[in-house]
């Protein structure tokens, strides 16, 4: 006769913890006794299922490398001030704009809350099983740069794309330099059809063009950024000093 502890052993073989720990629940609770051969066997592998999803979540968000590692939907304020439509977000929240290879571009004031709004979002979009990858956009050129200089630029992008949403942080901030504008322009390009962005910025949309400078550029960047975009802008005071003051 087979015992359970055999069983157990297999599965630590096969490496099926979840299934491993609802097998040692079963074995313990008279209850499930009451249950089929298939009702038994499908419940051991839902949990083993649960368990492989909540870790590869938790793998995802630990390679997305977030500034703010709370940040979620829930936590939004939907202040009148703030110009936020909350069945704008709502609507986000499916993640349908990443399949439709659409952007979101969150525009406003410092500390209006434009990152924990980006982050929220891609946090949620990791949940439904998207990958993505948070950068400041002078961190993100600065790391180009050096590959450049490594000769690993080409694997460096390659890197870059296979992530199914990129957020860029803080887009506008320094004046863009030497080569910069190109490689922007590359990570751009490369998400037309393959991906999606989030970007922020303090700068309006209608600035962006005077910012990007080169007129060839700047016209092939802004028409994939902004055609079917979906754009926030946060109005109101700073959302740190009304946390602050309760």
């Amino acid at each position: 006769m087979i015992s359970l502890s055999t069983i157990i052993d297999q599965a630590t073989t096969l490496s099926l913890s979840g299934f491993k720990q609802a097998l040692s629940l079963q074995s313990e609770d008279a209850n499930y006794s009451a249950l089929s051969f298939e009702e038994r066997l499908y419940h051991l592998f839902e949990v083993e299922i649960h368990q492989r999803q909540d870790k590869r979540i938790l793998r995802m968000l630990s390679i997305a490398k977030f500034k703010d590692k709370t940040a979620s939907l829930e936590q939004i304020e939907y202040l009148a001030k703030r110009n936020l439509d909350k069945s704008q977000i709502l609507s986000l929240a499916h993640c349908e704009f990443i399949n439709k290879s659409q952007n979101v571009l969150i525009t406003g004031a410092t500390g209006t809350g434009k990152s924990f709004l980006a982050q929220a979002l891609a946090r949620r979009a990791i949940s439904l099983g998207y990958s993505a990858k948070y950068y400041r956009v002078p961190a993100l050129l600065e790391e180009i740069k050096m590959a450049r200089l490594d000769g690993s630029y080409t694997k460096t992008l390659a890197k870059i794309s296979k992530f199914k949403l990129l957020l860029l942080d803080d887009f506008g901030v320094t004046p863009l330099k030497g080569d910069e504008i190109n490689d922007l322009f590359e990570i751009i390009e490369e998400r037309t059809f393959n991906g999606s962005l989030i970007i922020t910025a303090q700068l309006p949309i209608k600035e962006w063009y005077a910012y990007l400078g080169n007129e060839t550029i700047a016209d092939a960047m802004m028409d994939r950024l902004i055609h079917t975009a979906h754009k926030i802008e946060l109005k109101g005071p700073s959302m740190r000093e009304l946390l602050a003051n309760g």
